[in-house]
């Protein structure tokens, strides 16, 4: 068992945390923690809020409040949503306590004592109407180099820095008035001294993450100047110097020594005062910092010098930087407005949701884009319907035909081994912090489960060997159960609900990685299951309604997926079998024009019942290559097997109507093609009529028609039946109610 420390980046306590604190530097560590534990390791993870500094100063003068206030507030939000988000911190404290100023303050005496700390004067831009210094936020002007207006030391359109005096139309952020340009006495750090043992440190290190070693390089590369750590200001942890009670120790300074502080705090807080030396001072204890690319320099260079400094203890082993989780082309920031808080998005979705996109869209070597659409898309197209419908159908089936977990089979070799080799892929990405990657082997071994549990088609073996269905639903389940493990350090709330499900004691954390082929409790009684996920809908918009012609009305917003659908009916012309794939047709239809579509159908009709049968079509679905072969469309067929059925059968027009006839309900459509993943977007199933009318999931329609069971798409508490938009439905008899069009 090996011991590893994890510093997380001190987010700013004068706003709330967004999305891309998450995804930068707050997820990306809790995920390596997890994956830590299941290793068995002993892992210590600290930070906080950095609770000082001028973006507090600003924001408490712009409420007429105290910087403390406002740092304790923030403090209060961001650690409740940090939680809330399943972030396992050992501590999460703040920069504004009695232990940090002093651990600060004892670092700071001790480089002063080494003189490695030194006075100097150096100009600083003076308020003559306000009496005092400007921190570098407090003063506006124009870049002299594009002309932009700009805050502080550097502009962030151009990348530029500049001293003191540089900017042009210089002012006071808060009385306007023209700043002067007075001397003023700091202590500076003598970084310079540290060059030749920071190039010794640096010496052939292989940082995890290219953009570390861009940053640190270049740092380097002109020579280490020497750097103010004081500050004119009263909000901070104070100069320990006699006389100096008017200047603070800086931020950038102070900060990065909470890593060692909250250390010390966490093992006063839980009795054992000397642990924090077993992470601090044995050589053999591993130190990662995770952070966002702006801060690589403060942790790659100055953190490593204040540590050379001041002696004894562990320098920084791996820094895995993220690069910016941007949103409509720009930076997710508190300053610049667009973020988009993390409070806010827990009141509509589950935490375990929000950690699976960000860890599939994590902007881990470049800056990745947030949107809505992606986000929707990828957790009802992938997490709902690929890992979530796996561990539902598994679990209920086994619930509704056996009630405990069933014996296993003498020989499941084919699924351990699976799931054998999707560990060892699995570990060796999460080693790399290539989580993308990673995740994605737990989403292909979902896959894998997925065509596993069609092929042994536990449906129809229920009714002929229950002993051997028992055999195969053990194999499901046993990837069932690999897959909460490997999930969790992704999706901690989902994957302790499927263990739990499972029977299994004790927890994932402390089971580890042998959890994923530990033997699975048999006999045990089941609980009934609920889906731990739930399709995110598209945001409801209030528009005009206009009248459908069959007894129906459908507003333009909830079915704007439904509209960019081309249905039209088709008739089979020829269908052969497909020379390389045993479950696939290759097929001509004439759907106004001749298509030709290849489907999976080989299982449920033959080739003499394919030919001359109508059918509704996809006709623009974007044409795709299977197996080799073009296919330009697809065919409409409904599903029951995810209810326990056994049927899957083509979905009809109940009367004689000319090919072509666009089956869109007499609604306008789309002209675009459209990906697969788009199609799913669409909820369709089948809805039996009783009583004159249709009702499904709370949508409920009256609907005079002989035919007994339409297809039909619903959202919320809208449904509407397929139709030509005239007379003619859609039919599909000898189907479950409620089965799923696809």
């Amino acid at each position: 068992m090996a011991k590893i420390l994890i510093g997380v980046a001190w987010p700013y306590a004068n706003g709330t945390i967004h999305l891309g604190h998450l995804a930068g530097s707050i997820l990306p560590p809790d995920i390596f923690r997890r994956y830590n534990l299941l290793l068995g390791n002993e892992v210590m993870m600290v930070s906080g809020s950095d609770q000082h500094g001028t973006p507090i100063t600003v924001t408490a003068e712009k409420e007429k409040t105290t910087p403390l206030e406002v740092a304790e507030r923030f403090h209060n939000i961001n650690k409740k949503a940090i939680e809330d988000m399943g972030i396992g911190f050992s501590l999460f404290t703040k920069t504004h306590t009695d232990n940090h100023i002093e651990v600060v303050q004892n670092i700071f005496t001790d480089l002063l004592e080494k003189d490695l700390l030194y006075k100097k004067e150096t100009m600083q831009y003076f308020c003559p109407k306000c009496s005092r210094f400007l921190p570098d936020r407090y003063v506006i002007g124009i870049c002299p180099s594009c002309s932009k207006e700009v805050k502080g030391d550097q502009c962030e359109d151009c990348g530029t820095t500049f001293e003191t005096g540089d900017l042009k139309d210089a002012k006071c952020m808060h009385c306007s008035t023209k700043p002067e340009v007075r001397g003023t006495e700091h202590f500076f750090l003598r970084l310079s001294a540290f060059q030749e043992k920071l190039v010794k440190y640096l010496d052939g290190k292989q940082w995890s993450r290219p953009n570390v070693q861009t940053f640190t390089k270049n740092w380097m590369g002109d020579g280490l100047r020497d750097r103010a750590i004081t500050r004119d200001m009263d909000w901070g942890v104070p100069t320990p110097i006699s006389g100096w009670d008017d200047k603070v120790i800086y931020v950038w300074f102070e900060a990065v020594i909470g890593y060692l502080s909250a250390s010390i705090e966490y093992s006063k807080s839980i009795g054992k005062e000397n642990l924090w030396t077993e992470f601090w001072k044995d050589p053999e204890v591993k130190h990662y910092y995770f952070l966002g690319k702006d801060n690589i320099p403060f942790h790659s260079i100055i953190w490593p010098s204040i540590l050379m400094g001041y002696g004894g203890l562990n320098l920084p082993y791996d820094i895995p930087a993220n690069e910016f989780l941007t949103f409509k082309g720009g930076k997710l920031s508190k300053s610049k407005g667009g973020a988009i808080d993390v409070p806010s998005v827990l009141k509509d979705y589950d935490a375990d949701v929000v950690r699976y996109y960000l860890s599939v869209n994590m902007p881990d070597t470049h800056d990745a884009e947030f949107t809505w659409d992606d986000f929707r898309t990828k957790v009802n197209n992938e997490l709902v319907s690929t890992l979530g419908n796996f561990y539902h159908r598994c679990l209920s089936f086994t619930k509704k035909n056996f009630n405990t977990i069933p014996k296993a089979a003498d020989d499941a070799a084919e699924v351990v081994s699976e799931i054998e080799r999707a560990t060892a892929e699995y570990r060796g990405y999460m080693d790399a912090f290539d989580y993308k990657k990673a995740i994605k082997v737990v989403m292909d071994l979902a896959r894998y489960g997925n065509r596993y549990f069609d092929s042994v088609k536990p449906w129809a073996l229920i009714k002929t060997d229950k002993d051997a269905c028992g055999n195969v639903m053990n194999a499901n389940l046993r990837i069932v159960q690999a897959l909460a493990v490997m999930a969790w350090p992704f999706m901690p709330f989902s994957s302790e609900k499927i263990w739990s499900l499972l029977n299994q004691t004790p927890s994932i954390e402390n089971s580890g990685m042998k959890g994923i082929l530990k033997p699975l409790n048999i006999g045990s009684e089941l609980t009934e299951p609920l889906p731990v996920y739930k399709k995110i809908e598209e945001e409801k918009k209030v528009e005009e309604k206009k009248p459908e012609p069959v007894a129906t009305v459908i507003p333009t917003g909830p079915f704007a997926d439904f509209r960019r659908l081309d249905l039209r009916v088709g008739e089979v012309i020829s269908a052969i079998d497909h020379p390389d794939a045993e479950k696939l047709f290759i097929l001509k239809v004439n759907v106004g024009e001749e298509r030709q579509i290849v489907a999976g159908l080989r299982a449920y009709y033959s080739k003499e019942q394919m030919v001359g049968r109508k059918v509704i079509v996809v006709c623009n679905l974007k044409p795709a290559k299977l197996r080799g072969q073009m296919s330009e469309g697809m065919l409409l067929a409904a599903d029951d097997e995810e209810l326990g059925g056994t049927s899957v059968l083509l979905i009809k027009p109940a009367k004689d109507i000319p090919n072509g006839t666009k089956f869109n309900c007499g609604l306008e459509q789309g002209s675009g093609m459209i990906e697969y993943k788009d199609f799913l977007n669409v909820t369709m199933k089948v809805v039996a009529i009783e009583g004159g009318k249709i009702t499904s999931d709370g949508a409920s329609k009256d609907l005079k028609t002989d035919v007994k069971c339409v297809a039909a798409v619903i959202d919320g508490k809208d449904i509407i039946p397929l139709s030509d938009g005239k007379d003619c439905l859609t039919t599909v008899d000898g189907v479950m109610n409620g089965a799923k069009i696809r």
